[in-house]
Parts: C-alpha cells; structure tokens; sequence
C-alpha cells in the first residue's frame, strides 16, 4: 500500500518541482527532484501581470461554491422526500432517477447548449452553476444516509406537531452532517476541475475558469510546462482546503451522531 501511495504522489512532487525549474530542466534525465535553483519566476506570474490567474480562480470559486452549495441542499431535500415522504409510485420514480446515470453526460451537450440559448444564460457562468445544483448521484447518497435514520425519529417529531421543513431543518441536517460533508467534497472537486463544460458553453475569456484557464500556456510552437505546473500546483489548494474543513465536519458529524444514538 505504501508503495502504491508513493506512485500516486509522484506525478504530484514532479509538477511542483517543475513549477520551481527553468525550461531547459524540465526534461532533463535523470529527474532532479530538488532543484538546485528554486526559480520563483512561474509562481509570481501567475498572480500578477497580464496572464494572471486571480480571475480564473474567483470564476471557478463562484461557480464552485454555489454549485456545491445548491447540489448539497438540494440533495438532501430530494432525499428527504425519496425517504420520509410516503406518496404513490415513490420508489418507481426514484428507480427512473437514478436510471438517469446511466446517460452520458457528453450526450446532453447540444440539449443544454439549444436550451441554454433559448433561456439566454449561454456564455454566462449560471449555465454551469444551474445545472451543477442538480446531481443524481448526490441524491442516491443522501437518500442510502437518511434511510440509516430509523423512522421512529421523524414519527415522533410528527406527534409533537412538526412538519416536515421542521424536521427536515432541525433534525436530519444535523443528523446527516457526515454525508452533507462528504457530498460537498465531492461535488466541489468535481466542479473545480469540470473542463468539458466549461468549454463548451463559456466564449468569454473573462468567464474562463481554471481548467480553460491552463490552455494560455500551449503556445503555437512551444508549451510553458512551468507555467503550466505552477498553475496547476495552485489549483490544488482550494481543493485541499475544502477538504481540511470538510474533513473537520465529517469527524463532528460522526462524534455527535454516536451520541445521540
């Protein structure tokens, strides 16, 4: 396991050591690990200057958050219903649902692309944003969670006159800290790194994010792989700062569950 652990982290130690070398390292063999001469030049371009990557970045911020901010309600609120809820075809409807995760995404491209046009969002970030609050598998994940919570909780709030926003709000939610954490991971990384999407519907540079944003270093002749490599080493922190914090919630999550049950 160590040895597969050091094989996936490798590719991670050689883009950040890139991102320190000249251009005339970059290939050289054997792999110098360590520069000899850390050269901070990449690093400071691409926070400053013209090719600057501060807009990029607040582009895949907002479409990241609220993304994941939306999916991650949403989800839990679609869940809610898929389990609590008793109504006439529940289960069939949910099994047409997650049926729909066997459509490639790649095949909804030129649907989305006629409708976004017809609701006039296309080349705006909400046509990533809108469709991003919608996630079939996050729906499957918090409903396979809220099934876990037996029954007899949401039937006694019932009889002490709460309705279902209440319960909802008051007592799953907390309840289901552990999965909302764990999906908003997930979803924000999925979003973060969403290059398909944002390629096809987003025209203006302004409105690029970071995936499109890497394309300005592939030259007509020549590819900057420092450039590039700082960027990417950059990219990775919002990423893993998500996860820091998620992490802390997860671990809440599980303390107060296990005491409460």
């Amino acid at each position: 396991m160590l040895f597969f652990a050091v094989l996936m982290v490798l590719p991670f130690i050689w883009m950040i050591s890139t991102s320190f070398k000249t251009p005339g390292e970059v290939f050289e063999y054997p792999i110098s690990w360590i520069p000899a001469h850390p050269v901070w030049e990449h690093h400071i371009k691409i926070w400053t200057g013209k090719s600057s990557f501060v807009p990029y970045y607040l582009n895949s911020l907002k479409v990241s958050l609220l993304s994941m901010l939306g999916a991650t309600f949403l989800s839990a609120l679609a869940a809610y219903g898929f389990t609590k809820v008793e109504f006439k075809g529940r289960d069939t409807l949910f099994m047409i649902y997650i049926a729909m995760m066997m459509v490639p995404p790649q095949v909804l491209f030129v649907p989305k692309f006629i409708m976004f046009k017809w609701l006039g969002i296309f080349n705006t970030h909400w046509a990533l944003i809108l469709p991003g609050m919608i996630t079939i598998f996050g729906v499957f994940m918090m409903r396979q969670f809220l099934n876990s919570i037996p029954k007899e909780i949401s039937e006694s709030a019932f009889i002490d006159g709460a309705g279902h926003l209440r319960i909802f709000a008051q007592i799953m939610l907390p309840l289901a800290k552990p999965a909302l954490a764990t999906l908003a991971i997930i979803d924000f990384s999925w979003h973060w790194n969403d290059f398909e999407n944002a390629l096809v519907f987003l025209i203006k540079r302004e409105l690029y994010t970071v995936p499109l944003g890497l394309q300005n270093f592939i030259m007509e002749f020549n590819v900057d792989y420092n450039g590039m490599m700082a960027a990417a080493a950059a990219g990775i922190l919002p990423m893993l700062a998500v996860f820091l914090v998620g992490q802390r919630f997860i671990i809440q999550g599980l303390s107060s569950t296990a005491v409460k049950g």
